[in-house]
């Protein structure tokens, strides 16, 4: 009989922003931020603030490529002299209701720490930069500065003139984002071309942002752009100015030449096939960070993957297959996969924060507000139940099941499992066993689910975890199930 084999020596330490959500104001792509802010009461919405608070994101990161033409200034001070901008990226308009004010509002209800992506010189994309005659959206160095100073110099006059008498403390900040990646030209073409800085031209700009920066707070977490080997330049150029390496990881791209096996519905037609097409995604998760490791291993440094999700091109909103439990149960095994890479990755994600339209989004919002109720998708489900039940010290845990992927955390006396049963037609008998150590009492929290049961507005709740209490020496996980597992050691 196979079993799960725990070591509980404590091993590096875990960092606290492993499942960490970020959130961007997509417009017409997806109605993400707007979508959860009260326009009358000027707050966010009641049943959001409640569902987030079971989602509990240890960081929220506020960006993405809308960082590269964002004036933060167009969004703080009174409502009445907020300026609505273009979102170049996403289309249509963002009213900037929303900026800086009310997202470190919406960290502190989460009892999140918050991450800024500051407007590098708009990446170096000129079309961002400038997209129309008279229109500057370019970011400089020493407005990123004067955004610093203006979250946490306690004296800052701008700020307390707001109504914001105490620092708002803002302590990481991304420079630069996804500025080696190719996006569509401007005209509407989708011919993929890279009109961003180079790494060299990266480097020198993220040499700048971060010397402007400190100026303002030494004592800033910086983040620099590396990925698409960023990295060497940056390590090699800036130092200790930088204190973590920034990637993004959209796994999947490959699940776009199967065909219509992934889109829309007719992921339906091959189960099985689907089933290990989303469960070969960990593979290229594990190559990406594998890869990074590499980079970032002579200088020292540690990494932070601010973005991550899957990325199914065709279907309604980002792929259909990511509301099923499949979905989830992938989902899953990756995070085990991030967890094994803790020793150097102190930050990642599986998801985008929230919308109402995107499968990629951890939560699903209903629009308008009073339509429904707001849900967690499969992957939210997934992050809420690993961050809820985990420990501050990575540990070792093995088993020689192939269809059983398991990571472990120690913290005390208290040991927990993350266990994933790959197998989605057999459940899995395995007995935990801790080396050395008595438990007294164990106790589970499992989601199981058909595998191509979809979530959906008429059945928000068919993913929630059920807690009971287990006997460690007769454990039987389900046909693809996911399990949080505590031991309580004597």
């Amino acid at each position: 009989m196979s079993k799960i084999k725990i070591n509980p020596a404590a091993k590096h330490t875990l960092s606290p922003y492993l499942h960490m959500q970020f959130a961007e104001p997509l417009s017409n792509a997806d109605i993400s931020v707007d979508a959860a802010w009260n326009y009358v009461e000027n707050c966010w919405e009641k049943n959001f603030v409640k569902l987030i608070k079971r989602l509990a994101p240890p960081m929220i990161r506020w960006g993405g490529c809308f960082a590269s033409y964002y004036h933060w200034k167009e969004a703080v001070g009174p409502r009445s002299s907020r300026i609505p901008m273009l979102n170049l990226a996403w289309d249509g308009i963002f009213s900037n209701q929303i900026g800086t004010a009310e997202f470190v509002e919406l960290c502190r209800i989460a009892n999140s720490e918050p991450m800024m992506c500051v407007n590098m010189e708009s990446d170096g994309r000129k079309t961002w930069a400038n997209p129309a005659p008279g229109m500057d959206r370019c970011g400089s160095a020493d407005e990123a500065a004067e955004w610093v100073d203006y979250c946490n110099n306690p004296d800052n006059k701008l700020r307390k003139s707001h109504g914001h008498a105490d620092p708002l403390t803002i302590r990481y900040w991304q420079i630069g984002n996804e500025t080696s990646y190719r996006y569509p030209e401007a005209n509407g073409d989708r011919v993929w071309v890279h009109d961003g800085y180079n790494s060299k031209e990266n480097a020198a700009a993220a040499r700048r942002f971060a010397t402007a920066m400190r100026k303002a707070d030494n004592n800033l977490k910086l983040l620099a752009w590396g990925d698409d080997d960023y990295a060497f330049d940056i390590c090699e150029e800036l130092g200790d100015l930088i204190d973590l390496i920034a990637f993004h990881c959209h796994w999947g791209y490959s699940m776009n030449d199967k065909g219509v096996v992934l889109a829309k519905k007719f992921y339906k037609q091959d189960p099985e096939l689907v089933w290990n097409t989303l469960l070969s995604s960990s593979k290229e998760l594990d190559s990406k960070i594998t890869a990074m490791k590499e980079q970032v291993k002579p200088y020292n440094k540690r990494l932070a993957m601010t973005e991550g999700h899957f990325c199914i091109f065709d279907g309604r909103d980002r792929g259909d297959v990511l509301s099923t439990w499949a979905a989830g149960v992938a989902y899953a095994k990756n995070l085990n996969v991030i967890a094994r890479h803790s020793d150097v990755l102190d930050i990642a994600t599986c998801a985008d924060f929230f919308g109402n339209r995107w499968q990629v989004n951890a939560m699903m919002l209903p629009t308008p507000v009073y339509a429904g109720k707001a849900y967690l998708m499969p992957v939210g489900e997934v992050m809420g139940l690993y961050s809820a039940h985990c420990g501050k010290f990575a540990a070792d845990a093995v088993c020689d099941d192939k269809d059983i992927d398991v990571t472990a955390s120690v913290d005390g006396n208290k040991l927990y499992l993350h266990i994933v049963n790959t197998n989605a037609h057999h459940s899995v008998n395995v007995p935990l066993e801790v080396e050395g150590k008595k438990v007294v009492r164990a106790t589970a929290w499992e989601i199981k689910s058909d595998p191509w049961h979809e979530i959906n507005q008429l059945d928000t709740e068919c993913f929630l975890p059920q807690k009971s209490e287990i006997n460690t020496d007769n454990y039987t996980i389900a046909a693809a199930g996911v399990a949080a597992i505590e031991l309580e050691l004597a």
